[in-house]
């Protein structure tokens, strides 16, 4: 169950556009591909690297983004805005083992388009973890939400 990367960071804005557009202009950021989550969404890349992750937050979020992904802060700014922390990984079975007996809950997910199996859970802080698996290492295991059942 070896995690090897952090894979990115989602920040929730009012303004998705000039979040986006401040990270391609100042840090050299590049806009790139994204799944279709049936919420807004902007993928911001490094090289060929997805690093920031970009979607609405305040008070308005979709309830496609709160079914998927959730809402622990609806903060527009400062730290609060830092939804989640994305790990990849490996050994998909052998981690729902390990989660489970720890008593560690957690809610799995899956994104078709992108061939990735989710996990979501949270630190003893509040801040939501994300742990990525390619779709391969999920045959039987299935997901309590695809991303392509959400209404679009």
């Amino acid at each position: 169950m070896p995690l090897s990367h952090i894979e990115h960071v989602l920040i929730q804005t009012s303004d998705m556009a000039a979040t986006r557009d401040w990270y391609v202009r100042v840090l050299g950021f590049r806009v790139g591909p994204n799944p279709d989550f049936k919420f807004p969404v902007c993928w911001l890349y490094l090289g060929e690297q997805d690093v920031i992750h970009i979607t609405e937050g305040g008070a308005q979020v979709s309830e496609n983004r709160k079914r998927y992904v959730g809402q622990e802060s609806a903060a527009t700014e400062g730290s609060g805005v830092i939804d989640h922390v994305a790990f990849r990984c490996t050994g998909l079975a052998q981690m729902l083992e390990h989660l489970t007996a720890l008593g560690v809950p957690f809610k799995r997910r899956q994104v078709n388009d992108q061939g990735l199996y989710q996990l979501f859970l949270f630190d003893p802080n509040g801040v939501k973890v994300e742990l990525n698996f390619a779709n391969s290492e999920a045959r039987g295991i299935r997901p309590e939400l695809m991303a392509s059942d959400l209404p679009g």
